[in-house]
C-alpha cells in the first residue's frame, strides 16, 4: 500500500471510531486467515508482521497485540491497537492433531490445551474492543456452530461487526453464500493473502460502523 492508501485508511478509521486511538479485534474460527490479514495491515503500515501462519489449526494460541501503530500524513494521524486473536472453536480434541496432522500424543495434548486456553482468552479480549473484523473462509460452508456462536456473542455485546469473506483468490470461493447466510451483517469479499479488494473493505467499514455508532447514541 502506498502513502495515499495509508492516508486514506487513516482517515477511514478515524471516521469509523470517532477518535484518534482505536482498538480493532480480528476474530474468527481457526485457519480462516486472521493472522494473514493482521500481517498485511502491519506490513502496509510499519513493515512489521504480527506472527507466523500454519496449515495446522490453532497456530495462534495467545492473542497478539500491536500497540500504537501510527499513520501520519502531516496534517492528521491515527494510532491503532490491532489484536490478532486465537481461533474460536466450540470443541478442541487432541486426537484431531494426532490423526490429521501427525503430531505426537504429548504434543497434541499440549497444543489442544493451549488452544482451549486461547479460545477463552479471545472472549476476554472482547471487553476492550471497539470493533470487530470477523474473518470467515469463503470456500467453506458458513452454517457452522462456530460461526453462529461467534456472531451470537458479538451481537449480545452490541459490538459493530463487519464480516470479511476471505480467500476469494481461490476457485472454490463463494462469498455470495456467506452474504445469504448472514444478511444481518455486511459481508465484504477479500483476499488477505493478496490484498485484493481491501479498498472496498475499508469503505464498507466507514459505512457500517458510522451508522452503528449513530444508532447506539440514540
Amino acid at each position: 500500500m502506498g502513502l495515499l492508501g495509508k492516508i486514506s485508511l487513516s482517515s477511514i478509521l478515524q471516521r469509523i471510531f470517532g477518535k484518534k486511538h482505536a482498538k480493532i479485534g480480528i476474530y474468527g474460527p481457526p485457519n480462516v486467515g486472521k493472522t494473514t490479514l493482521a500481517n498485511r495491515i502491519l506490513r502496509d503500515w510499519t513493515g512489521d508482521i504480527m506472527g507466523s501462519v500454519s496449515e495446522i489449526p490453532h497456530e495462534t494460541r495467545r492473542a497478539k497485540w500491536k500497540k500504537d501503530v501510527k499513520v501520519d500524513n502531516g496534517n492528521s494521524s491515527l494510532t491503532m491497537d490491532i489484536v490478532d486473536t486465537p481461533g474460536i472453536s466450540t470443541k478442541v480434541d487432541f486426537k484431531d492433531f494426532m490423526n490429521t496432522w501427525g503430531l505426537s500424543r504429548d504434543e497434541a495434548k499440549r497444543r489442544a490445551k493451549e488452544a482451549t486456553e486461547g479460545v477463552i482468552e479471545s472472549i476476554k479480549w472482547l471487553e476492550g474492543i471497539d470493533g470487530v473484523l470477523l474473518v470467515m473462509d469463503s470456500t467453506q460452508d458458513p452454517f457452522t456452530q462456530v460461526n453462529v456462536t461467534i456472531l451470537g456473542n458479538l451481537e449480545a455485546r452490541n459490538l459493530p461487526v463487519l464480516i470479511a469473506a476471505n480467500k476469494i483468490d481461490m476457485d472454490e470461493s463463494s462469498p455470495a453464500t456467506l452474504k445469504s447466510a448472514f444478511p444481518q451483517h455486511p459481508v465484504v469479499p477479500i483476499s488477505a493473502l493478496t490484498g485484493y479488494n481491501s479498498d472496498t473493505l475499508y469503505s464498507s467499514m466507514v459505512k457500517h460502523f458510522s451508522k452503528k455508532r449513530k444508532k447506539n447514541r440514540r
